[in-house]
């Protein structure tokens, strides 16, 4: 079972962090991610130190700060979405450069963007130092259900041959002279999506039938048995356990 290839956000290394089995990083990186949850918004300082948990985790797997930031734009438009809190959230206010901004949307904008930005940079670690395919085994070595484990498989394996397919498509569009200029357009791009949509299914049939005729029953073999000592585990426990005292900490000093 595997995704076939490698995917962007996965970077080459030989790291302690890299050499960790999936599964392992997987449950420190849902742990930890549970714990900034739990931390309380009004605990500041314990957000700093979450950070530096992760920046000394990117040091010790030696992913360069500028690829981390590069990759976590994704939650750019939650930052959009958190900006706009202090304006519509109601409450008390506050005068800031001449603007009145609502305290319980100020506490809550943090609140996104602090947990946020951490889950979000504790994801692309994760995905910087684990192969797409090895993270697929360790959720299935986590006992998550094989259905779900074998339709992200499948995903993650087809998805760049069906975004292939639509860009062919696109070509082929365009070198008879098609451009989408408005809205009169929008009838030939629903019947691209409607051609693309029917093109998937049939290959989705024809691959069916053919692992059927390889002797599929329902579950994928498992080539790699990954397994982790009590070292390793000790290892990955390292991050959300230090997480854990430090959300303590935030909540005795409360």
């Amino acid at each position: 079972m595997g995704a076939g290839h490698a995917h962007k956000l996965y970077r080459h290394g030989h790291s302690p962090v890299h050499a960790l089995p999936p599964h392992c990083k997987l449950a420190a990186v849902l742990c930890f991610v549970l714990v900034v949850v739990s931390t309380p918004r009004e605990a500041v300082w314990a957000f700093g130190l979450y950070a530096v948990l992760l920046a000394g985790v990117a040091a010790l797997a030696r992913v360069p700060a500028g690829f981390l930031l590069r990759r976590m734009l994704i939650e750019v438009p939650f930052v959009a979405f958190a900006v706009l809190m202090p304006f519509v959230v109601p409450g008390d206010q506050v005068q800031f450069l001449g603007l009145s901004l609502s305290v319980p949307g100020l506490w809550g904008a943090w609140n996104v963007l602090a947990k946020g930005t951490l889950g979000v940079a504790a994801s692309v670690l994760l995905a910087s130092t684990t192969e797409l395919r090895a993270l697929l085994l360790g959720l299935q070595r986590l006992k998550l259900p094989p259905m779900l484990v074998q339709i992200a498989s499948f995903m993650i394996r087809y998805g760049d041959v069906i975004t292939d397919e639509l860009r062919r498509m696109s070509i082929a569009r365009r070198s008879r002279g098609f451009e989408a200029r408005g809205v009169r357009h929008w009838g030939v791009l629903g019947k691209s999506a409607g051609a693309l949509f029917i093109r998937s299914y049939e290959r989705g049939e024809r691959v069916h039938l053919a692992m059927m005729s390889r002797g599929y029953t329902g579950t994928m073999p498992v080539i790699d048995e990954m397994t982790a000592s009590r070292a390793q585990w000790t290892s990955a426990a390292a991050l959300p356990l230090s997480a854990l005292a430090v959300c303590l900490l935030g909540w005795t000093l409360l």
